[in-house]
């Protein structure tokens, strides 16, 4: 099967991207920024409503989304799965990250997973902070990061 792209905005927030396929998501990217009124979503998917109301404050889970990781190796996998178990609401470091998922003494590869995210909220990289503060977020920034994890009641 063909891989689907759609695309979809969230006034305030940005504009997000979908690939999928066989009802697997293969990545979800998401551009912060501001959205002119005329962007227009390029299709329909069960998932963008659900980050909508994830980007409201609502209390959404993403743990029934299927994703493609065949790309990660068994740590790497892990380091995904660990992560997506940390609940709405709290933070864990990248040290902390990495001894979940069973190798204490590895959290540059939990910021490497991270930094390579390609399932924006879906795999919540928003939820790992540094040891003695907040970390980064990539291109998008500390305050997107702060702006997430207010949505979810974490204020650092």
């Amino acid at each position: 099967m063909a891989i689907v792209e759609t695309r979809y905005a969230v006034p305030g927030w940005g504009l997000g991207v979908l690939w999928r396929r066989d009802g697997v998501l293969l990545a979800h990217d998401f551009t912060f920024g501001r959205v002119s009124d005329t962007v227009s979503d390029t299709g329909s998917h069960r998932l963008i409503p659900r980050f909508r109301a994830f980007l409201r404050g609502e209390d959404v889970s993403f743990s029934d989304v299927a994703i493609d990781l065949d790309w990660t190796t068994p740590f790497q996998r892990a380091l995904v799965d660990a992560l997506r178990a940390v609940p709405r609401g709290e933070v864990v470091s990248y040290g902390e990250l990495a001894a979940l998922a069973g190798r204490p003494g590895a959290p540059r590869a939990a910021g490497a997973v991270c930094a390579a995210n390609r399932f924006a909220f879906v795999v919540p990289c928003h939820r790992v902070v540094a040891a003695h503060g907040i970390g980064s977020y990539g291109a998008a920034g500390v305050e997107v990061k702060r702006r997430l994890l207010a949505l979810e009641g974490v204020v650092l």
